[in-house]
């Protein structure tokens, strides 16, 4: 498996308080890795570090061999190195078909600029026959015509992910994408994620272990800051320090 995305030595502090301390980590190209850890770990900071939303106080990031730490996170998208959910704010009045073209619109390069008015009609046929597509893989198909605002929470979700994926990411990033969700939407969100596996390298930051274990090609366990474990599911589970790292936080069914 080739090699996507290579985080080494990133560090971040607020103040004396180090919430990474010198991670390393690698995601390969096409694999579904998950990130765990304890609450408080530092899963957030890293998935902000990596994405460009904060700069690292040392350490690198290298994206398809090219270095992006120095890049800002509108720069690394569209290398498709792509943070889901805080891409593109929903709108909450537009249709939600609406909400995805936009997002199809924002790919400059294939379509233009997005400040240009006069667009040919079948541009724009492409465009709204792409968004449509999208809402359909995501479960959206009937949901088109709904305001966002008026779509439940997990189909809210679906609809985010959907303009995710109208940025064409080689890398997608989730930060606990089935939060606030109910079992039967959890479950729909984890088979949706599970569909784009081998499609789109995936680094997913989730508390619920079951989807975690059942989804995940390998798992990177963060504890302090700092990755103690890098393995297969197998390995991670009978792993006695990742053990002992949830001890006295909630009781995680590894």
């Amino acid at each position: 498996m080739s090699e996507l995305l290579r985080v080494r030595g990133l560090e971040r502090h607020f103040g004396g308080i180090y919430a990474t301390a010198g991670v390393d980590l690698d995601v390969g190209a096409g694999e579904l890795h998950a990130l765990i850890g304890p609450n408080g770990a530092g899963k957030t900071t890293l998935i902000h570090l990596i994405s460009g939303a904060l700069a690292p106080d040392a350490g690198a990031v290298a994206f398809d061999g090219k270095p992006v730490t120095d890049l800002a996170m509108h720069e690394r998208a569209g290398l498709g190195l792509v943070r889901s959910y805080q891409i593109t704010s929903v709108f909450p009045h537009l249709p939600a078909l609406e909400n995805v073209r936009l997002a199809v619109q924002s790919r400059a390069r294939d379509w233009g600029s997005s400040f240009r008015f006069w667009r040919p009609a079948a541009a724009d046929r492409a465009m709204t026959e792409e968004a449509a597509s999208l809402l359909e893989r995501v479960g959206l198909a009937g949901r088109g015509a709904a305001p966002a605002a008026d779509l439940a929470h997990g189909e809210q979700r679906a609809l985010e992910l959907a303009m995710a994926l109208a940025t064409k990411p080689r890398l997608l990033l989730l930060d606990e994408p089935m939060a606030g969700m109910g079992h039967e939407e959890s479950e729909r969100m984890a088979d949706l994620v599970a569909s784009l596996k081998g499609d789109i390298s995936m680094l997913l930051v989730e508390h619920d272990m079951d989807i975690v274990f059942r989804l995940a090609d390998r798992i990177s366990v963060l504890v302090a800051g700092r990755i103690v474990a890098s393995d297969a599911p197998a390995a991670v589970r009978d792993n006695p320090e990742v053990r002992r790292a949830y001890l006295g936080d909630e009781v995680v069914p590894l």
